[in-house]
């Protein structure tokens, strides 16, 4: 019950930002492929793959094409399609935000902001791929779930705390 009522919220802030719902789903013909041999949990962790476009820190500053796989706990960017040497790893929980988000000619650009404050160039052709905004909505999500965690943490230990209070209070003569 709790999952359906996250998707409709997911759905409708997603097609409040203009975008089409589907773009959440995958659209990798290899991860439709292997979907019958996935399970439940693997389905739901992947979120998006497919290939962008990252800025190099270098001097010259060219645009490299990456293999992304977006799940709902990081970023995982590859140099090659087979996913064997990964670069780099980005965990939500170090993520900002996704700033910076321009559409120009065929490409839309747009800047992840590390919690450091490092800013991390991508770009990716077209309307139909949206990584910006699965990437903003996974981010939302990752950030609920914290949340909703640590308000249970929290209120367990007051729990926690409130009855060892009465504890003492009963105690007492």
């Amino acid at each position: 019950m709790k999952h359906s009522v996250g998707r409709r919220l997911q759905r409708r802030l997603y097609e409040a930002l203009g975008h089409s719902y589907s773009c959440l789903f995958i659209h990798s013909p290899a991860i439709a492929r292997n979907v019958g041999k996935m399970t439940g949990s693997d389905i739901s962790h992947i979120l998006k793959e497919g290939e962008l476009e990252k800025r190099s820190d270098n001097l010259l500053q060219f645009w490299k094409r990456k293999t992304c796989v977006l799940t709902t706990d990081s970023l995982n960017i590859y140099t090659d399609q087979q996913k064997k040497n990964k670069t780099k790893e980005l965990k939500l929980q170090s993520i900002k935000k996704v700033d910076c988000v321009e559409r120009t000619g065929k490409f839309v650009y747009f800047t992840i902001v590390t919690t450091d404050n490092k800013e991390i160039d991508f770009r990716c052709p077209g309307e139909e791929n949206c990584w910006n905004a699965v990437i903003t909505m996974a981010l939302i999500d990752f950030q609920n779930r914290k949340a909703i965690q640590d308000f249970k943490t929290r209120q367990e230990s007051e729990n926690t705390s409130l009855g060892q209070q009465e504890r003492c209070k009963a105690r007492a003569p």
